[in-house]
């Protein structure tokens, strides 16, 4: 939008909170922007572009992937109802169910995330929303989408989904039946390890303009420069994904071969026991996964871990640079059972030489 920019190739980044008016009668009851917490120039470009990519009606800012994640919760919630969220689902979001939703008087039940449309027999009239996280960000199983919005639908139970491991590019979630998407911004859109955002976006007009009013109650906004950073990261996020997603596979081959490595998961993989869902309803896959490996000593792990150079050991993803972390600790199943025989390491891959980081991963592994 030209307009917006004032004829510049990127919108202004707007520092302000106040804004000023002419007419009094233009401060209140006017469709119309009163207040800078509801996003400017800057803002609004990253809306229009998070929409343009991932399909919906709208998007709606949040100052971490978390807080998207919270908000989309909050806006299906209904007093005395019952969310249903995936047994896979990221930690922190677990725990904000396990807390305050508890706490607000809203139930959370857990089902396995490969139920599909088995999810119709735990709906009813207290159902206040389905949440899936598809792939799961630890474990990597793939939701039949499909089959659980249409279950879904037919009890008018809305669903939500974090589509982050997608970045809205591989997984169109509005034309699978979701209501809502969430997105974590930190991750693949700002693509540099420097900036917190997330993003829900809305199937239709009515369930963006719930999205809206929830984040106005609760006083949520999306720093300028913030914006910017992920607006600027967004520009070239195609051919980084392009680069991370090949890299990434060819690692996931090279560690099925390991004899210290019991399995991968990536859905990409045709191990996987999810590959026919992911192959019917991706059209790629980005840079996350995880392997497990054969029973090893934590010592022989520890210094596993500690030998990786290129690798560094963090969470979060999405970033330039490649991450390794186990995740033993981080996996909490109550719906279903999980229990690995060795180590879950999760990684991230970057954009380093795909030649380096197999050399490093190779240099780790020798350890064991």
């Amino acid at each position: 939008d030209r307009t917006r920019a004032e004829g510049a190739v990127n919108p202004a980044v707007h520092h302000a909170s106040t804004l000023l008016f002419d007419e009094p009668d233009d401060l209140y009851g006017k469709p119309i922007k009163t207040y800078a917490l509801e996003g400017m120039a800057v803002q609004e470009a990253l809306r229009d572009a998070l929409t343009a990519i991932e399909g919906g009606a709208g998007a709606t800012l949040t100052p971490s992937g978390l807080a998207a994640c919270t908000l989309a919760l909050l806006t299906m919630a209904k007093d005395g109802g019952e969310v249903l969220v995936t047994d896979s689902v990221y930690g922190p979001t677990r725990r904000f169910c396990d807390t305050m939703l508890k706490r607000l008087g809203v139930r959370t039940r857990y089902f396995d995330p490969r139920i599909g449309a088995g999810i119709a027999a735990l709906l009813s009239e207290d159902s206040a929303g389905v949440f899936l996280e598809s792939p799961g960000s630890c474990t990597f199983e793939i939701q039949d989408v499909p089959a659980i919005a249409a279950a879904a639908r037919a009890r008018n139970v809305p669903v939500a989904i974090d589509n982050t491991w997608s970045a809205g590019v591989f997984f169109k979630p509005f034309e699978h039946g979701a209501d809502l998407s969430v997105q974590a911004l930190t991750k693949y859109q700002a693509g540099h390890s420097d900036a917190f955002m997330g993003a829900v976006l809305a199937a239709d007009p009515a369930w963006n303009a719930r999205v809206r009013a929830a984040y106005k109650q609760l006083g949520l906004g999306a720093a300028p420069d913030d914006a910017y950073l992920v607006l600027r990261g967004l520009r070239t996020m195609g051919v980084r994904l392009e680069r991370q997603s090949a890299s990434a596979l060819a690692i996931a081959h090279w560690l099925a071969a390991r004899p210290q490595v019991a399995r991968v998961m990536h859905p990409a993989l045709e191990s996987c026991p999810d590959h026919a869902i992911w192959k019917r309803d991706f059209s790629g896959a980005s840079g996350l996964f995880a392997f497990e490996l054969t029973p090893q000593p934590q010592m022989r792990i520890r210094q596993m871990l500690q030998s990786l150079s290129l690798f560094g050991m963090g969470f979060s993803w999405g970033g330039y640079e490649s991450l390794a972390a186990p995740m033993n600790k981080n996996i909490m199943r109550t719906a279903t059972s999980w229990a690995p025989q060795g180590e879950v390491i999760r990684l991230s891959v970057g954009l380093e030489h795909v030649d380096d980081l197999l050399a490093d991963l190779e240099r780790a592994l020798s350890v064991l």
